[in-house]
């Protein structure tokens, strides 16, 4: 049976930040995720992890300036420096938190015309990031993401993604699939998954077209988490989705699935 991880960025909004991890751990929850860390001590969120008998599961490098639009700096010329120094304190937040991934993202491509430049740059600073995590037995991640949720994203499908990992060439350096993205830019979820599952680090789920629980929308999850079993996946599942109401109440579907497996 899949085994699912809270995204606390999305789930549980009703509640501050440092409550969800409580709020999870109620809903039987024994592994958390989360765009990012920086904001609060490794201490607290150790803490936070501790209390609540919970994993880390994921979070995020350092984005850039989040607030300003940026999602990520990965391949950004001239931001070289600033990445290194990013993967860096991830690096020291992962050493605390306990997690063996860190997702680093791509970053958006202002003109499609300089794609060749911000690959360069973006598979040079990927080089760097997987040689340092290395040391600590991390796992970086990349991952691709839909236009219409992040318009100019610089990496969209699983095969330009996985493609890149091949240039990069460093062994610790795998894919992020999630269902959600991959079935709005390119479908055959399925088929997709299985030509890729060897170099896939990490699933997340949601519904698609809405973003809300696995159980509404056009994707069958069922099948998909049978399908995840059957290729021996043995990570995490990032819920990564926004609730359609309150979360503990969407999580039947969780419930549901756990009843059967039973």
């Amino acid at each position: 049976m899949p085994r699912f991880a809270a995204n606390l960025s999305m789930l549980y909004p009703q509640h501050d930040f440092l409550d969800r991890f409580a709020a999870a751990a109620a809903d039987g929850f024994e592994a958390v995720e989360y765009l990012f860390p920086y904001d609060y001590s490794t201490q607290e969120l150790r803490a936070r992890l501790s209390d609540n008998g919970l994993v880390q599961a994921l979070f995020n490098a350092p984005p850039g300036d989040w607030a300003a639009g940026e999602r990520g700096i990965a391949s950004l010329p001239g931001r070289e420096a600033e990445f290194r120094d990013g993967i860096h304190q991830a690096l020291e937040y992962a050493a605390v938190l306990g997690n063996d991934r860190i997702h680093v993202m791509a970053g958006l491509l202002p003109d499609e015309a300089l794609r060749g430049k911000h690959q360069a740059v973006y598979q040079e600073n990927l080089a760097f990031a997987a040689a340092e995590a290395a040391k600590a037995g991390i796992t970086v991640l990349i991952e691709p993401i839909n236009t219409r949720d992040m318009p100019g994203f610089f990496l969209n499908r699983q095969d330009q993604a996985h493609a890149i990992r091949e240039a990069v060439g460093a062994s610790n350096l795998k894919v992020q699939f999630d269902f959600y993205h991959c079935q709005i830019v390119e479908g055959d979820v399925s088929t997709t998954l299985r030509r890729d599952f060897a170099n896939v680090g990490h699933i997340q789920i949601a519904s698609v077209p809405e973003r809300h629980e696995p159980n509404l929308g056009e994707l069958n999850y069922a099948n998909l988490f049978n399908l995840i079993d059957s290729l021996g996946y043995s990570g995490w599942v990032g819920c990564e989705y926004r609730p359609k109401g309150d979360t503990h109440e969407g999580l039947a579907w969780l419930r549901q699935w756990k009843a059967q497996q039973a």
